[in-house]
Order: structure tokens, then C-alpha cells, then sequence
């Protein structure tokens, strides 16, 4: 039986990163100095949960050192419960971020060999004793991507979640110059995905996963028509294919330059598809975790409205478009900010 509460305790599993990227649209090629900041897409999750009032904790795997520990002391210092944070290891994971720049896209490049939580294996962290009083298990296809041994760790999380009547939230998140220990991604977040309750993905993993062409989201304004009938169509194949899942959330964007990007998303629930309106927005300061605010802003949005789900969809619409805004992984966007902009 599923565990079903007012005011529910989740808990986001997953790498915490060092991000290093250069300021003021430097390649990476330039300029002396980098900025560093912690994220990480589970992570991001979190700290949106816990700016948004919610009761989060943080599970993941950190060299005990003091790059380690200021991790995670910037998460509690956000909100998040890292209490039972596993040390061990040598290093952090870490990633470089050149910052797009007029047409000139992203780029990212990781260096997550022999991180801390790549060589974290089954039996490491008591799942039992973490999810027994939680209502939601956020996992995300970076941590199966990772290395074999995180991989068979988060499957241990999902069988105890399922043993425990705990929902599970997914994102796809497919990292393909991750996946370099010899699993084959599609069949295993396939087999993610077939036992998650809520997960999240932008069009472009939907289309992977699937392998199926979508519709193409080609707006350059508000008045963009969406082709629903294909994509109902789309999401009823998907969830004949993996009927555990009861809310899927599509992210769809545009970007007409660095700086300015179309924003939309689809719900697809109990049968029925819902749209959210296109934002245009104009002035994108940093486009990084977006798709982590999505999950958040649907997992808020599925306890704080029940029953009300084109609110649901909306309100994570509206903390995935003030992310970009927002300098950084974290999405500090309060649930003040997010109600005002739906109104």
C-alpha cells in the first residue's frame, strides 16, 4: 500500500557535485578564475523541497574531507537533512560549465572517476531506517549512469522503497558520456521507469527513451499551438508501456538565443493530458538545473494542490522558468515567488 500524507518526507538520493564555470561568458580557455558552487541534480531537488517549506533529506556519498564536509554543511544550511550522509573515499565528483553566449550553446564536461559516490556500493547506506517514515524516493538515471556499483546501490534503494509502500520520483536525466561501465542505458532506466510513480524528463529524453519522434516545440512566442493530439497519443503508448507511473511531466523549450527561451511543459494523468501556458523568457541568467526544478515544483505541487493537477503542472512550470534567473544549480525560487508569477 502507498503511503499517502498531508505534509510528506521526502528524500532525494544522488552525487553532490563541485561545479566550476567561468564569469562574464568566458570559454573556458579564458580568464584566471573560475567560481565554484555545490550542485547536482538530486541535490537541486532538495534544496528546491526545502526552500519550498517541505521536509527533505539528502542521501549521497562524500570523501571525508573538508571539501566534503562544506558540501554539506551548504545544503543544511539551505534546509536540507544531510544527517546521515555516508564519508568515505578520496575525492568529489566535479564539473565544468561554459556559460552560453548569444547562438554559442552550454558545454559540460564532468570528471566523476573514482568520486566518493561512484565507488558507493550496496549495503553502504541503511535504507530501511531512512525511508521508513518518508512518502517519496527521488532517484534520477545519473545515479545508475555512474558506475556499476552506484547503479546496483540505487536499485537496492528502489526495492526497499518498495517494500516499504514508499512512491518513487524519477527523472531521466540521460547523460550519454556518463554511461561508461558497459550497462546499456535505454534497458536500464527502462527499468527505472517501470517502477517509479512521478518522474520528469524534457522532450528530448522522452524521444531516447521511446524512440519515437516527437512533435516538434518550435515556438518564438506565446502563441505557439501544440500539436496534443500526437502527443496524447504519445503518452498513452508510454503508459501502457509502464503503467506504474501515474504522472508524467514533459519540460519542452526553445531557445532563441542564449538569453531568451520558450518554456512549456505537458502532464499526462489518469488519462487525461494537460498543457501549461508558454513562458517567454527574456534575460536567462543561468539555465543549469531547470529540469531539477521541474521535479521539485511537481512533487511540492502534488501534496500542497491534490487533486488539482493543471495547478500542479502550472506551479512546477513557474519554478522551472524563475530557475533561470537564478545563478547556479539551486533554485532559490521561494513558493511566495512561484504563486505570484502563476498570478
Amino acid at each position: 500500500m502507498t503511503k499517502n500524507m498531508t505534509n510528506p518526507r521526502f528524500v532525494a538520493f544522488g552525487e553532490l557535485l563541485l561545479r566550476f564555470s567561468k564569469n562574464d561568458h568566458l570559454r573556458l580557455s579564458q580568464g584566471d578564475y573560475f567560481t565554484c558552487k555545490y550542485g547536482g541534480s538530486e541535490a537541486n531537488v532538495a534544496v528546491s523541497l526545502a526552500t519550498l517549506g517541505d521536509d527533505v533529506e539528502y542521501i549521497t556519498r562524500l570523501p571525508d574531507t573538508p571539501v566534503g564536509h562544506a558540501g554539506v554543511q551548504n545544503l543544511m544550511q539551505l534546509g536540507v537533512d544531510c544527517h546521515r550522509v555516508a564519508f568515505g573515499g578520496t575525492r568529489i565528483g566535479t564539473y565544468y560549465l561554459e556559460p552560453a553566449a548569444g547562438m554559442r550553446s552550454s558545454k559540460v564536461i564532468y570528471d566523476r572517476d573514482k568520486s566518493a559516490y561512484s565507488e558507493l556500493e550496496p549495503g553502504m547506506i541503511p535504507w530501511r531506517d531512512i525511508l521508513k517514515d518518508a512518502q517519496v524516493l527521488h532517484v534520477s538515471g545519473i545515479t545508475a549512469a555512474i558506475s556499476k556499483a552506484a547503479a546496483d546501490a540505487t536499485f537496492e534503494a528502489l526495492d526497499v522503497a518498495d517494500e516499504l509502500g514508499v512512491q518513487v520520483s524519477f527523472d531521466i536525466n540521460y547523460r550519454k558520456n556518463l554511461w561508461r561501465y558497459g550497462a546499456e542505458p535505454r534497458e536500464t532506466l527502462s527499468r527505472m521507469l517501470s517502477r517509479c510513480d512521478m518522474m520528469f524528463g524534457d522532450a528530448i529524453e522522452f524521444e531516447w527513451l521511446c524512440q519515437r519522434q516527437q512533435p516538434p516545440f518550435t515556438a518564438t512566442d506565446t502563441s505557439f499551438q501544440m500539436q496534443m493530439a500526437e502527443y496524447d497519443e504519445w503518452f498513452q503508448e508510454l503508459h501502457a508501456q509502464f503503467p506504474r507511473c501515474r504522472k508524467w511531466l514533459m519540460g519542452m523549450r526553445n531557445m532563441v538565443a542564449s538569453s531568451r527561451h520558450l518554456l512549456t511543459a505537458l502532464l499526462y494523468t489518469d488519462g487525461h493530458l494537460l498543457k501549461a501556458p508558454i513562458h517567454d523568457i527574456i534575460g536567462v541568467v543561468d539555465a543549469s538545473g531547470v529540469g531539477d526544478a521541474f521535479m521539485a515544483g511537481l512533487l511540492h505541487g502534488v501534496y500542497a494542490f491534490p487533486g488539482d493537477d493543471q495547478r500542479i503542472l502550472e506551479y512546477a512550470l513557474a519554478a522551472a522558468a524563475l530557475k533561470n534567473t537564478i545563478s547556479g544549480d539551486f533554485n532559490l525560487a521561494s513558493d511566495e515567488e512561484i504563486t505570484s508569477l502563476l498570478e
